[in-house]
């Protein structure tokens, strides 16, 4: 089950909405689970400005490179260096210590058109049955 308190993607990001309009991204357990064992994490720099659905950087397992896209607006507050230093933390946690990036958030109306969590719950159960593995 994914955390109720966390908004999502359909690209499988996720943000965790924090006081003051901050937020921590990073990618779901099915996503995780998909890519395979995570090996690099290239992150944008604390201070840089992102818009919503944007590209903010790339994951990279030993199957693929995948884009890392962030769910809302905002200026990097920071990155989790954690996961960068050991990339693997995202696959054994990637909901608490392999979170990716926080930001400040510079339109939190945006999160009112994510997923909340049963709704990615049947996007991931749909997904799960058109590609078992």
């Amino acid at each position: 089950m994914n955390p109720k308190e966390y908004k999502y993607t359909p690209e499988h990001e996720w943000i965790c909405p924090e006081p003051g309009d901050k937020g921590k991204i990073g990618i779901t357990d099915y996503a995780q689970s998909q890519l395979g064992d995570i090996v690099f994490l290239d992150l944008p720099a604390p201070g840089t400005q992102v818009e919503q659905s944007q590209k903010i950087g790339e994951i990279e397992s030993v199957k693929a490179v995948s884009d890392l896209f962030t769910p809302a607006s905002g200026k990097v507050l920071e990155v989790n260096q954690t996961a960068i230093d050991e990339p693997q933390v995202v696959n054994e946690d990637p909901y608490r210590a392999g979170w990716l990036v926080r930001l400040e958030l510079s339109k939190p109306s945006e999160l009112d058109a994510l997923m909340n969590s049963d709704e990615y719950d049947e996007l991931e159960a749909r997904l799960r049955e058109e590609s078992p593995e």
